[in-house]
């Protein structure tokens, strides 16, 4: 293989920390498991290669340094014999122990926090993920302004409206970050209203929402390209998707044509155990279309040694995000062509008995059609329980109206009067309020 030439960038040496509490952390989880889900993380930043990995073991973590004196030394030389350039803790680390633990080692060194925003403003694409990214970024850095630089400490004069006489650099340091935390709020303010344009149109087209929710690199965009045949970045990777991508599709019918419902597919960002508070606020607004799906697929990758544990972490998100319980969901037990023959049979027997899971291959496609079929099942089971009568009278020129209740599959009957036509139907609260929008003008 060629040496790397001396324009192309050499990548960062890392080394990945995974600290231990022992009884104090979340039992949810065993520390080899967390120490790998932490490295896959470290594999998602890009420009990184990881050189060395270990679950440091704390009883009692120390207020400055983190870690005792003994550990402190044990993993300095090690950092030394691996040259490592950057150290990365699975864990919250104050500012007062990134600052110590930086100049002990000399290396630079990001959290838990700190790394997934690294990856965040790597991935996002669209103007909102962006904006989102940013925000979320100046409320991480507003909190560590005590970090090593000295200059923080200093005090400078002023003139009164540039922040007085005496203010400290970092009263001044904090207020730009406030300052501009403020412009990047009304930006994205206006960002979310044109959502708001966008789910206004949306809710013009007479299609329930599907939404895929799941653990990060469970398989979700795997599934979402075989079920749309979109290309979606899908890859073995730790928060693949960042930004919400939606199409609308046919389900295949029985006999395997493409005459079956229409759906809006909604893939979004993967969820993770310990996601900072910072962005559980800044990335709701991706997964709005959650809130309002009418089936969610909960995608799991049932290979996974824990995929229980992330089961419950998806479980506590989705409740945190105020769905609603009443939802249909279906659990989609994917990722069974890991699976040894046998197992893989077990978990087919299970699904074809047990109501809501469904165990397929994204990958492969077994299992596919199955999931399609209980799709369909829900949501017919979904919609018809909403469904309610109402008679609606067209003039003879409404044509764009008419042809969209019969797209929308809700005419029972159709008769004609002297001034125009009078329809009876069946229809949802989502396909009522989809038809009253079409007299609102688009902006």
């Amino acid at each position: 293989m060629a040496e790397p030439t001396s324009t192309e960038a050499r990548p960062t040496r890392a080394y990945v920390i995974h600290p231990d509490l022992g009884q104090a952390r979340t039992q949810r989880r065993l520390p080899e498991h967390a120490l790998a889900e932490a490295v896959a993380l470290a594999h998602a930043l890009p420009g990184t290669e990881i050189v060395g990995q270990e679950v440091a073991r704390l009883r009692d973590p120390n207020p400055r340094t983190l870690l005792g004196k003994g550990k402190l030394a044990e993993i300095g030389q090690r950092l030394e014999e691996a040259e490592a350039e950057l150290v990365l803790v699975d864990g919250p680390v104050t500012p007062v122990q990134q600052r110590n633990l930086e100049k002990e080692w000399g290396v630079k060194l990001l959290d838990r926090t700190g790394l997934i925003l690294e990856i965040f403003a790597d991935r996002a694409r669209t103007r909102e993920g962006v904006l989102q990214v940013e925000l979320a970024a100046l409320s991480y850095q507003r909190t560590r302004l005590v970090r090593a630089w000295t200059h923080l400490e200093r005090q400078r004069g002023g003139l009164g409206f540039v922040g007085g006489p005496g203010e400290t650099q970092i009263e001044a340091d904090r207020r730009a970050i406030d300052d501009q935390m403020t412009r990047l709020r009304r930006q994205l303010e206006r960002v979310v209203k044109t959502r708001t344009l966008h789910r206004a149109a949306r809710a013009r087209v007479p299609y329930p929402i599907v939404a895929l929710v799941g653990y990060t690199n469970a398989g979700k965009s795997t599934l979402f390209n075989r079920l749309t045949g979109a290309r979606v970045m899908a890859k073995d990777m730790l928060f693949a998707t960042l930004d919400p991508t939606m199409r609308a599709i046919r389900l295949p019918d029985a006999g395997g044509g493409a005459s079956g419902r229409r759906i809006i597919l909604s893939d979004t960002v993967g969820f993770i155990s310990d996601l900072p508070p910072e962005l559980v606020a800044a990335f709701r607004a991706t997964l709005e279309e959650v809130l309002e799906a009418d089936l969610i697929l909960h995608v799991r990758d049932i290979s996974h040694p824990e995929t229980e544990e992330q089961a419950a972490d998806v479980a506590d998100i989705l409740e945190s995000l105020g769905v609603d319980e009443d939802v249909e969901l279906i659990e989609v037990w994917n990722k069974i062509d890991a699976l040894s023959a046998d197992t893989r049979a077990a978990l087919r027997r299970t699904d074809s008995r047990t109501e809501g899971v469904q165990a397929v291959s994204a990958l492969t496609g077994e299992g596919l059609d199955d999931l399609i079929a209980a799709m369909d099942a829900h949501l017919a089971r979904a919609l018809d329980e909403t469904r309610e009568t109402a008679t609606v009278r067209l003039g003879f020129g409404d044509g764009s109206k008419r042809a969209w209740l019969h797209e929308a599959g809700v005419v029972e009957q159709e008769e004609t009067g002297e001034d125009g036509l009078v329809l009876r139907l069946r229809w949802t609260p989502r396909q009522k309020a989809g038809f009253e929008a079409l007299d609102t003008p688009e902006e």
